[in-house]
């Protein structure tokens, strides 16, 4: 099967964006891609976080460096592009909220390698969490061009993650808080509000998909 690419397309493509305008790009596709690839990032963060001891996150940052990259060539792509599949804004929105999700999944990763910080339940699930909003947002993007009802259902799943991820940030501040280790509870934190920043960044993500939906309505 042919992989979809950010590559001109061809005419007679099928599905509601291809039929609305004749279009140099095809965005829904570079979106596929990043969403597919933050994805595969949290989830070798979430098997960063289950080895010891752990090294440097280095397979980490080639993925969010190649994200990085995805996105820069989509933002050219826009600038030069006449039409695009919905509101352009909504595109590149998208696009820079779910690389926020990597860049701070990473910078969580290389603090916790720096400070010492390990593991604890609070992290794990924080990341869990983050990990699972993060497959239903690239679940909705592959769906966007055919089942509203489909990216609904994922916004909706990926909401009660994040909510859930909040939650376990707050139960784990009220444990941290109760230590009588200052300096490992000052280093925890930050580790804490990196994974709380991610989620953040998904929240965020699932509302300009949420909106570009409405607009496709």
């Amino acid at each position: 099967m042919k992989k979809k690419t950010g590559s001109p397309k061809e005419e007679g493509g099928h599905g509601i964006f291809a039929s609305l305008f004749p279009r140099q790009y095809d965005f829904h596709a570079m979106l596929e891609a990043q969403a597919d690839r933050t994805v595969s990032g949290v989830r070798l963060f979430a098997s960063w976080l289950e080895t010891s001891p752990q090294s440097n996150p280095v397979h980490l940052e080639e993925i969010e460096t190649e994200v990085d990259r995805m996105r820069h060539d989509m933002e050219e792509k826009l600038i030069s592009s006449f039409s695009t599949p919905f509101d352009r804004q909504d595109i590149y929105s998208i696009s820079r909220q779910m690389d926020y999700i990597l860049n701070f999944s990473l910078e969580t990763a290389k603090e916790m390698h720096a400070f010492g910080v390990q593991p604890d339940p609070y992290i794990i699930a924080m990341t869990s969490y983050l990990l699972s909003g993060t497959e239903c947002i690239a679940r909705g993007i592959h769906a966007l061009d055919e089942d509203k009802t489909k990216v609904e259902e994922e916004i909706r799943h990926a909401r009660d993650s994040y909510n859930a991820l909040e939650d376990r940030y707050i139960l784990g501040m009220a444990v941290l808080l109760k230590t009588s280790d200052a300096m490992q509870a000052i280093r925890t934190r930050e580790i804490y509000h990196h994974l709380r920043d991610a989620g953040r960044a998904m929240r965020d993500t699932l509302d300009i998909l949420h909106n570009a939906v409405i607009d496709l309505a």
